[in-house]
């Protein structure tokens, strides 16, 4: 009867795996070297910014985190690599802020296999969405959402054509899609199309396709930041002055930076407020959030990053003390909605989009970004 009384006690003691008394360990994969660096470490940046936050404040229900951040470089075979190594050796409790497609779609099966929650990945993409993952928790809007908002601005416009340039990736795959539904809601024709390899700067291709041999109103663009500038640099030097539109995944401030702050005639549609804002209530608590962290720069990425983390921590609150994974994940889907001061998502046991929240901006001469 003891020996039974003892099994039971240390069974009832047994934390889920990544949960100790005092911890929880979240794992993330995300370029923090490469062509895609400035997207993963601005990510990471502002979820560790939040992070931080809590844990001075004693943590979630007396536990703090432990965020371990692994690089990447943007490649799906690494990204994999990762996944595994997250999981089975430094067994975290759930995964968090993956950047890009490709790389999370390589992580995918080892996610499902073995159940483990996948939190706010930084990309729009349909494979994240349908069907529908139990696992999978969106937080930004879909490049479907960004394509309709940008293919709407074309029509008011009274675009009639445009040309696409898109990351020759399942990232820009979907992108790509996203647009040509979009374009044939509003009828709008796409009159060409050209890609890029990720983690490349090589467009004279497609330069010379979308703009010496079909040139149409604008170029529609799905890649990341130094591809995309490099097309838009190669562009202009045939006088194709634009417009060019971007998605959010671009890395806004990243853009600016590679085109030395010469953006006029640059859009990018955003799925997060302005981080730059001084009255919406969201932007200023995540300014007052990095301000106090060691690396206090503001963007969209690290926006993205701590509204992610907000996002996490709400559930880990609301999944209670006895934290196990399947209790975080019943604690998103009753969340409802959300409000973070500005910015809401809305979770339910059949879906786990949070948010159809888009944004336009557009680059100016100076550099600066306005909505």
């Amino acid at each position: 009867m003891l020996s039974s009384l003892l099994v039971a006690s240390l069974f009832a003691h047994a934390g889920e795996t990544g949960v100790t008394d005092s911890e929880i360990v979240i794992g993330q994969s995300a370029a923090t070297t490469g062509a895609a660096a400035e997207l993963g470490k601005g990510v990471a940046r502002g979820a560790k910014a939040y992070f931080d936050q809590i844990n001075k404040k004693g943590g979630v229900n007396g536990r703090k985190i432990r965020l371990i951040t692994l690089d990447d470089g943007y490649e799906p075979d690494r990204a994999a690599a990762n996944t595994k190594k997250l999981i089975e050796n430094e067994q975290v409790f759930a995964l968090f802020g993956y950047v890009g497609t490709p790389t999370s779609n390589a992580s995918l099966p080892t996610i499902n296999q073995a159940r483990v929650p996948f939190v706010a990945p930084y990309t729009g993409a349909d494979s994240l969405r349908a069907p529908f993952n139990r696992y999978v928790f969106n937080v930004r809007a879909s490049y479907r959402d960004e394509a309709e908002e940008i293919a709407s601005s074309m029509a008011k416009l009274g675009m009639s054509s445009i040309n696409v340039f898109y990351q020759n990736d399942a990232f820009g795959q979907s992108g790509l899609k996203a647009m040509q539904d979009a374009a044939a809601k509003y009828k709008i024709a796409i009159n060409a199309t050209a890609t890029v390899q990720r983690n490349s700067v090589d467009v004279a291709k497609a330069v010379e396709e979308l703009v010496a041999k079909k040139p149409a109103n604008a170029v529609f663009m799905v890649a990341a930041y130094k591809s995309s500038a490099a097309f838009i640099a190669s562009a202009r030097s045939r006088n194709f002055m634009g417009p060019y539109y971007n998605v959010s995944f671009v890395g806004t401030e990243a853009l600016v930076g590679e085109l030395k702050q010469d953006g006029s005639g640059v859009m990018v549609s955003q799925v997060m407020p302005s981080p730059y804002s001084a009255i919406k209530p969201v932007a200023m608590d995540y300014q007052k959030v990095l301000k106090a962290s060691e690396t206090p720069a503001v963007d969209y990425p690290s926006m993205e990053g701590y509204l992610g983390a907000r996002v996490l921590v709400e559930g880990l609150k609301r999944a209670g003390r006895d934290l196990t994974r399947d209790k975080l994940i019943n604690a998103l889907e009753t969340m409802g909605d959300y409000d973070m001061g500005g910015f809401r998502v809305h979770y339910s046991p059949t879906n786990h989009n949070g948010s159809q929240y888009i944004d336009m901006t557009v680059l100016d001469s100076s550099g600066k970004i306005r909505s």
